[in-house]
């Protein structure tokens, strides 16, 4: 069999530097190495690229490299910007359908894939010194270094670019047109490392994090990593021992499993996702008996607090362990795992509580543990499916956080009436350990770095090449402590001063807070007016679960019909804000549910009218969750864990604090204008600020967006630098060994 052909050699690394710093493909032969690496042997036949005049260090023109063109005419023109901005669709529209599966790679793209053999030193490097290895290696991350730099400072001065864009848009639009076919040249290669230089860095009229947002289909990346190409595939032409995926087409991308794998996995998501909720309300049925049996039954904040004191954790936890995931050492297989467990374990310990400090206590520890699957559930579902089909994925995983709430009372309500209140959290216990002994045995690990380390850990234990790493290895510039205040400051600083964040979060977050308002209310409703038993007042739940699954199917279907039609009538472009139109048809329902539920008690109607009041408010805000939770997500990809962390902080603070005061109101002010002040704040908040989004969202969007990627590119900067400075100290200190 004839042996594969070498990757050819990226031109624009040897201009850089010098041509031994750049490898062949590592898929060769030891002996095929070895000739290739020496100077002496014809280099592999390679394709002329542009080469423009401030990417060379010495600027010496006698040294450029002509562009190739067919025409004599476009020989003379410099790189336009809306030229790169074309080449960039056409590259990135290639990789999405090859992820997505509606293409393969052809026979001269086999090169992509290396056998594990080719990872070891002797495959790489044939026969060079342990010194010169030492200097390739060297000179290989500086390379990628100055690259990501280069990348960052192009974002840096985004407002220069832009202007320059739009001053010469219209002169090079026509021009641009005619070179199309120029530009865009298929050599046999999916991907190779000069277009991926030509496209990514340059800004073309957008910012980096809406460049990537067109990248968030094939890959996702922690976000204190600088953003690179399918997960640094662009960059295995010039770095022999960087370990990545196979090709777009590789199975153990997470994205190419089988649709039932991906389904299966969404499953467990989803129940990991259901426990928490379930624990949150499961006390309240029994809030009387626990009242009685520790003493505090005198006390309404007390028992208020006993109630909503989980979901303060779930305030803070998200801060914590929702990034902790988003390490490429960590992934989120332990992270949810983990979580899982915490959580059952302080549900047994609040069946043994003695006093009202014991179980707070309990169920706080709970919450901060079972908070992971409400945040990192989300990435999980991300990591799995692309922007098309994760809509769907997330409507199945988002029921599960409102209707856990709606099922425990049920069941729970039957448990204190004929066993004991303790028992109400120790069959919930059982019921989260059987889940956390099934996810333990059967989910997978979804996140790619974490993958990709594990990749690069088993192929260094075969090779006996402790040198291999990932992209994130040398793109992440962090220290730990950098990481830590990043984790901490960037959700509440995207709360203050991001407006979207802000404002959804705030619709969010009422619409939250009134949720956890009307559950408390449900026995003082049920057994203290109508009379009920606990076990018939626990099935006063279930249409509010009614409500949640049917807005589920219907909200997931009209959500997906609006969002893409509005992309069609603009051309094909996404924008964030296309999910945003049923926004208004809850922020007029969630206040009809609100006044129908707390007249309709006020006034004891027949206990069907409080209950479709209710159901009225669960159909409608299942919109509010679908909408601004994928909204979040798509704003701005590199930061979507942040913005979902500050939007869980914000709607858990009013899940908080709700509860607390709802006694003292509804005593003062009755259901009925209780409910109706609440209704009265949705709809000043659910009707005009949606349609100021619709309209002008855009606008504060790519305002507020182009703000944080300068704060961030000015981090990289610094973070870059930091690398490069400890990859010439190790070369130093190699060198004088």
């Amino acid at each position: 069999m004839a042996p594969p052909k070498p990757r050819e050699v990226d031109e624009a690394a040897i201009e850089e530097g010098d041509a031994e710093d750049v490898m062949p493909q590592i898929s060769l032969s030891s002996s095929q190495n070895s000739s290739l690496n020496s100077e002496e042997d014809n280099p592999p036949e390679t394709v002329p690229v542009a080469y423009d005049q401030d990417e060379d260090p010495e600027n010496d023109a006698s040294t450029k490299r002509p562009r190739r063109t067919s025409t004599g005419a476009r020989a003379q023109k410099t790189r336009s910007y809306s030229s790169s901005y074309t080449m960039a669709s056409q590259v990135l529209g290639s990789l999405r359908r090859s992820m997505s599966g509606t293409s393969s790679y052809n026979s001269g793209t086999q090169d992509l894939s290396r056998q594990q053999t080719g990872y070891s030193v002797k495959d790489i490097y044939g026969t060079l010194t342990d010194n010169e290895v030492r200097l390739r290696r060297s000179s290989t991350r500086n390379t990628i270094l100055d690259r990501l730099s280069s990348r960052v400072q192009n974002e840096d001065n985004y407002a220069t670019y832009e202007k320059k864009y739009r001053d010469e848009e219209d002169e090079e639009h026509e021009d641009d047109e005619e070179a199309e076919d120029d530009d865009h040249y298929d050599d046999g290669h999916s991907l190779d490392a000069e277009k991926v230089e030509d496209v990514v860095p340059i800004p073309v009229g957008e910012s980096l994090s809406r460049m990537q947002s067109k990248m968030s289909e094939i890959e996702q990346i922690p976000d204190t990593t600088v953003p690179t190409v399918d997960h640094g595939r662009e960059f295995v032409s010039i770095d022999p021992e960087l370990v990545t995926w196979d090709g777009p087409d590789d199975p153990e991308f997470p994205r190419n499993w089988s649709s039932f794998d991906k389904t299966f996995q969404t499953g467990i998501v989803a129940f990991y996702t259901l426990i928490s909720p379930m624990t949150s309300s499961v006390l309240s049925p029994a809030v009387s008996e626990i009242s009685e049996s520790l003493g505090m039954e005198n006390d309404s904040f007390l028992k208020s607090f006993s109630v909503s004191v989980m979901i303060l954790a779930w305030a803070i936890g998200p801060l914590i362990i929702a990034p902790i995931s988003e390490s490429e050492k960590v992934g989120r297989r332990p992270v949810l795992n983990l979580s899982i467990w915490i959580n059952c374990f302080f549900l047994i310990g609040c069946g043994f509580a003695r006093t009202p400090a014991q179980l707070c206590v309990c169920r706080f520890l709970g919450g901060l543990g079972g908070c992971a699957p409400l945040n990192v559930g989300a990435g999980s579902l991300a990591d799995l499916f692309d922007n098309d089909k994760r809509l769907i994925a997330m409507a199945f995983y988002s029921i599960c956080p409102t209707l856990g709430p709606v099922i425990s009372p049920v069941i729970s309500s039957f448990i204190v009436a004929n066993v004991s209140w303790r028992w109400v959290f120790w069959v919930l216990a059982i019921f989260n350990a059987a889940v956390a002994v099934f996810g333990a045995i059967f989910f997978r690990e979804t996140y790619s770095p974490k993958l990709l380390y594990n990749k690069c850990k088993k192929l260094k234990k075969e090779t006996g090449n402790p040198h291999l790493h990932t992209i994130y290895e040398i793109a992440d510039g962090e220290t730990k402590w950098g990481k830590f205040y990043i984790t901490i400051s960037r959700p509440l600083k995207l709360l203050l001063t991001h407006p979207m964040v802000l404002g959804l979060g705030s619709f969010m977050a009422f619409t939250y807070g009134f949720m956890y308002l009307m559950l408390v209310t449900f026995p003082g409703v049920y057994e203290g007016k109508y009379g009920y038993s606990t076990e018939i007042s626990g099935l006063m739940y279930l249409p509010m679960g009614i409500g949640y699954i049917i807005g589920t199917v219907f909200f997931t279907w009209a959500i997906n019909v609006i969002y893409h039609k509005l992309t069609e009538r603009n051309g094909g472009v996404a924008k964030p804000e296309y999910r945003l139109p049923c926004l208004c048809f809850s922020g007029i329902g969630i206040p009809i549910g609100l006044i129908w539920y707390g007249w309709s008690a006020q006034k004891e109607l027949m206990w069907l009218m409080p209950a479709i009041g209710t159901g009225i408010y669960a159909f409608s805000f299942i919109a509010v969750f679908q909408t601004i939770q994928n909204y979040l997500i798509d704003m701005n990809p590199r930061f979507a864990a942040s913005s979902i962390a500050a939007a869980a902080v914000f709607r858990s603070l009013f899940g908080f604090g709700f509860p607390l005061f709802a006694s003292s109101m509804y005593d003062k002010l009755g259901y009925g204008w209780g409910n109706t002040l609440c209704a009265f704040i949705g709809l000043l908040l659910g009707i005009p600020f949606p349609v100021f989004c619709f309209y002008y969202g855009e606008r504060l969007r790519n305002w507020a967006n182009a703000r944080m990627d300068r704060e961030q590119a000015k981090r990289d900067i610094v973070n870059l630098k930091r690398l490069k400075k400890m990859n010439e100290e190790a070369e130093e200190t190699s060198s004088s060994k």
